[in-house]
């Protein structure tokens, strides 16, 4: 973050002292001759202060485009791990539910002998 500030810090550095150096040129106490001559070699030098401007700008993206995808791969990989952890959790508390019904679960009663001996014998001759 801080080279992006000082990207911006640059850039407007250069962007006042252009404007800064042409309001001064057009408020001096000169001949008109020699404000024109002042004002050529201004304009002469922007190109290459636009250049270097463009250049420091195109380096600052660069930047930020690198952290932002260096931050984006981060965020995903924080993101599938939350996913694999969440899915882990979920699937152990779904085998515990599981044990605990299966637990819980009343077993059939089984009949004894006595239960047998009990029943009427129902036999026709």
């Amino acid at each position: 973050m801080s080279n992006n500030r000082s990207g911006v810090f640059i850039g407007g550095l250069m962007l006042g002292a252009t404007i800064g150096a042409l309001t001064g040129l057009l408020m001096a106490p000169r001949t008109g001759r020699e404000t024109r001559k002042l004002l050529k070699k201004s304009a002469d030098a922007l190109p290459e202060l636009a250049e270097d401007l463009s250049t420091s700008v195109q380096i600052q993206a660069d930047r930020l485009s690198a952290n932002a995808l260096r931050n984006w791969d981060e965020t995903l990989e924080r993101l599938r791990e939350a996913i694999a952890a969440g899915i882990d959790a979920s699937q152990r508390e779904s085998q515990a539910m599981k044990r605990k019904n299966q637990s819980d679960a009343p077993t059939p009663a089984s009949s004894t002998v006595a239960d047998s001996d009990s029943l009427p014998n129902h036999v026709d001759n």
